[in-house]
């Protein structure tokens, strides 16, 4: 122990004694521990930058290798000498900036492209807007980019990339890592009238590798509801104060304590299997504060909006400048200039200013720039106003001044296509914090599922909780389908045109008379019918809109009788107990006979009724019928009695004492009963009726298609091929008819003899004669097919004379449907023999007429002409 203690102390002395030494040295000595201590940087820095991260990684196509560089545009290829000179002054400003900021790291300013050709990042970013309305909003824009490509990593994750392929050549292979995220992205926002950059900087380890298994899915957070604050009239003169607030503070802060307390103890609760993966899955990352990404940032002002934020293109979604995943800033750009970062990120980016116009925050490239500069105040503009001064500043300016070369990338175009599939290969998985979200183009699944949300309860994901399902293009309007897999409870949702008006559907079970809830979009409805509710014994409907004021109506049911026929819900309906209906007010009536509430009590034969309230009024008339058999044993009818309608009314009537209006309102009443048992019969068949196509459409799954999709539409695809066909139809019979006419006469001839005026004419008469023979034989074919079916049509008659009296009904609508028939047909083929016969000579003439012309017999006819 006492060796222990003197080594103890000769280390203390020895470092007492370098600081002493320390404190003497000369500010020489203090300056060669300076450049010692920035090599202990730099080599720790080297050190970090050997240590070799196993990072796993899919096997990339996207490679130089693998691109064909001989098709590319010579924009690709090449640089133009305004390109070449960006690329000094760019290299200039590097050397300049490790001169000034030797711990600072090397900017990202010419990586290679495809072709190996070094290109500014600036002219990389080709600003598009996209021909898509759902491209015109940033979210929507982000949700594309990070859907259409799949992420890759950084070869180094400690270093920026030496390449930065072109926007179109990441869109053809749907993959790049987060620069070319960031560029892609950037140049859509840019397109769309953002204030958009892309940042090259550093971020947290889930950042970098898109690992979104400890953030919430944002389809599993529900909206905070907005609360609009009613509108209070400004307070009155001699208005009553409004009671005090006689709430216990005390009571308040138990409450929350209690609430408090709760969660304490469902955190205890967790088991600790959670508990260790939460805290293994929280472990601190040995390379913190020195991982590589690019992301995009946004400036408030264009496009109305209100505050900068971040977008990561890796996930689409969008943080504060002061989030703890962003931990520095490096440099960004856009399409116009450069800036480097010249502010302290030591707390992260939480302190920075986005001030892109002050050059001491933020050092830029070019001149040339659209940011306002800080103006200098009253007491240094006086000392630069010298003439000389001026002048030189112009000239060096004018000497710096530098635009930015347009983009060397071709514009960005998306097909319908490839924006239609979305995702590669058309499906995209992302795991989050007890959630699984997948992702599908349309048209791809058979029952138009396009996304799913399975909700777990444990992280390792084995038990699920919850499914929600997306739907889109169902004939059935289907939307959203979502099962609990706990209590069992399935919700269909509906968009509008479902053929039953369906919006809502909740159900356990497919079988009639289970719990369920319908919900309608009650204007479509003719009855007015919004939300029907219903289970093994009650059903209670609501209604908004109807000519009646019908609001609300709950039946009871009993028991089924056992009938030993088919025991079906159609042929042996349940029998009904009780209905209960409620009515709005009408104005029209006064409220004393406006119904508000009846009641039919079936088996024990009692009606009660019960009227709206007055104004002015606390109580509200009543009235109950009892209800006895028509008739006795003997058959007469049963008169009338006072007891049969027992009343309270709040202002008396004499009209309403006597017995015939009691009698009257007892029968009118008795006849609505007997409407609203059928209506409650009714509305079960409409239930076995909407269950029935339920299960049918589940079992089709049958996909609407749009007139305009043509490859799709099979319809739209046989018009278009018959249309097709047609067109060539038509363009054969104008080649046919261009066809030589003397070809079959001059092919009899000797080849290459000369034609004499002998032969012209005998070619003439043979071409004629042809053509002569040719027309008698049509009019001679139409006029047997005439006569043909003249003869078939008078055996018919003659047969029909014949057998006219023991003919049937079928057999004289046949007849009467081949005379007509017939008729058509003998009409037709007459027109068609008077038509021949009319332009058989002027054919005739006109053939003649053409011999004459023709340029090979002109010369030799010109004499029988």
């Amino acid at each position: 122990m006492e060796v222990l203690k003197e080594k103890v102390e000769e280390e203390e002395e020895a470092e007492r004694a370098e600081r002493a030494e320390k404190m003497m040295r000369p500010m020489e000595v203090r300056k060669e521990d300076t450049t010692r201590t920035q090599e202990m940087l730099r080599d720790l820095e080297r050190k970090l930058s050997e240590i070799e991260v196993s990072i796993p990684e899919k096997p990339s196509t996207f490679t130089k290798d693998a691109i064909d560089t001989s098709k590319l545009p010579l924009s690709y290829q090449s640089n133009t000498p305004k390109e070449e000179h960006l690329l000094q002054v760019a290299d200039n400003f590097s050397r300049q900036y490790s001169h000034l900021c030797p711990d600072r790291v090397p900017l990202f300013l010419y990586p290679v492209n495809e072709c190996n050709v070094p290109k500014f990042v600036s002219t990389t970013i080709r600003p598009t807007l996209m021909p898509y309305p759902e491209l015109y909003n940033w979210d929507t824009c982000a949700q594309f980019v990070s859907d259409f490509l799949s992420a890759v990593p950084l070869p180094d994750p400690l270093k920026p990339p030496s390449y930065l392929y072109s926007s179109t050549m990441v869109l053809k292979h749907q993959e790049g890592n987060c620069f070319d995220f960031s560029t892609l992205l950037c140049s859509v926002l840019l397109g769309a009238g953002y204030d958009a950059y892309c940042v090259y900087g550093y971020g947290s380890q889930d950042l970098c590798h898109m690992d979104l298994t400890r953030e919430v899915c944002p389809l599993t957070v529900k909206p905070k509801e907005m609360v609009k604050e009613e509108e209070k009239a400004p307070p009155k003169k001699y208005a009553v104060k409004p009671p005090r607030d006689l709430t216990s503070r005390f009571e308040r802060e138990q409450e929350v304590k209690r609430q408090e307390g709760v969660k304490a103890e469902e955190e205890k609760r967790l088991k600790p299997g959670e508990r260790l993966a939460e805290q293994e899955s929280a472990k601190t990352d040995p390379l913190h504060g020195l991982r590589v990404h690019s992301w995009v940032l946004v400036l408030s002002g264009k496009r109305e909006v209100p505050e900068s934020f971040f977008i990561d293109p890796f996930t689409a979604r969008s943080y504060s400048t002061q989030d703890d995943h962003f931990l520095g800033i490096e440099s960004l750009w856009n399409h116009k200039n450069y800036w480097v970062n010249m502010q302290d990120c030591w707390n992260c980016c939480k302190d920075l200013v986005f001030d892109l116009g002050d050059p001491v925050r933020w050092e830029y490239l070019l001149l040339e720039t659209d940011k306002p500069l800080l103006s200098l105040t009253e007491e240094e503009d006086d000392g630069t106003n010298d003439d000389d001064d001026a002048e030189n500043l112009g000239k060096e300016d004018e000497d710096k001044s530098f635009d930015m070369p347009c983009s060397w990338v071709e514009r960005i175009e998306i097909s319908p296509e490839a924006f239609e599939t979305r995702c590669p290969n058309g499906k995209k998985v992302i795991q989050y914090k007890r959630a699984r979200l997948e992702k599908w183009a349309p048209y791809l699944n058979n029952n138009g599922l396009v996304c799913r949300l399975t909700t777990y309860e444990d992280l390792e994901c084995t038990k699920i909780l919850e499914i929600k399902e997306w739907f889109q293009n169902r004939e059935d309007m289907l939307e959203l389908k979502h099962i609990n897999k706990v209590t069992g409870l399935n919700i269909d949702y509906f968009k509008p045109g479902h053929p039953q008006a369906l919006r809502v559907h909740s159900y356990t079970s497919m079988q009639p008379e289970m719990d369920r809830v319908m919900e309608f979009y009650e204007k479509v409805r003719v009855d007015g019918l919004i939300k029907r509710e219903e289970t093994p014994r009650t059903m209670t409907e609501y209604y908004q809109g109807r000519p009646d004021l019908l609001s609300y109506r709950h039946v009871n049911f009993g028991p089924r009788i056992k009938k030993l026929a088919l025991n079906s819900a159609e042929s042996n309906p349940r029998p009904v107990v009780k209905i209960t209906e409620r009515f709005f007010r009408n104005p029209a009536k006064p409220a004393d006979e406006d119904v508000a509430e009846r009641v039919f009590l079936i088996l024990d034969e009692r009606i009660q009724l019960r009227y709206h309230c007055r104004e002015d009024h606390l109580t509200a008339s009543k009235r109950e019928f009892l209800w006895r058999t028509e008739g006795d044993s003997k058959g007469n009818k049963i008169i009338m009695m006072p007891d049969m309608c027992l009343s309270f009314e709040v202002e008396p009537m004499e009209h309403t004492k006597k017995l015939l209006y009691q009698y009257e309102a007892m029968m009118k009443v008795k006849n609505e009963e007997k409407l609203a048992r059928h209506q409650a019969w009714e509305s079960e068949l409409e239930v076995l009726e909407i269950l029935k196509l339920r299960e049918e459409e589940e079992e089709a799954r049958a996909l609407t298609i749009s007139i305009y999709d043509t490859k799709r539409n099979e319809k739209s695809k046989e018009y278009r091929e018959a249309m097709e066909r047609m067109m060539h139809e038509e363009h054969l019979w104008q080649a046919e008819a261009q066809l030589d006419y003397l070809a079959p006469f001059l092919a009899q001839l000797p080849p290459g003899e000369k034609l004499t005026r002998w032969q012209a004419v005998r070619l003439k008469d043979e071409c004629l004669s042809d053509f002569k023979q040719r027309l008698i034989d049509k009019a001679n074919l139409i006029q047997a097919w005439f006569e043909k079916e003249t003869q078939e049509l008078q055996k018919q008659q003659q047969w029909y004379q014949e057998n006219q009296v023991t003919l049937t009904p079928e057999d004289e609508d046949l007849y009467l449907s081949y005379c007509s028939q017939a008729m058509f047909r003998i009409r037709v083929l007459e027109q068609r023999l008077n038509r021949h016969k009319e332009l058989a000579p002027l054919k005739y003439l006109a053939l003649e007429e053409k011999l004459y012309k023709d340029p090979r017999l002109v010369e030799l006819l010109k004499v029988f002409v």
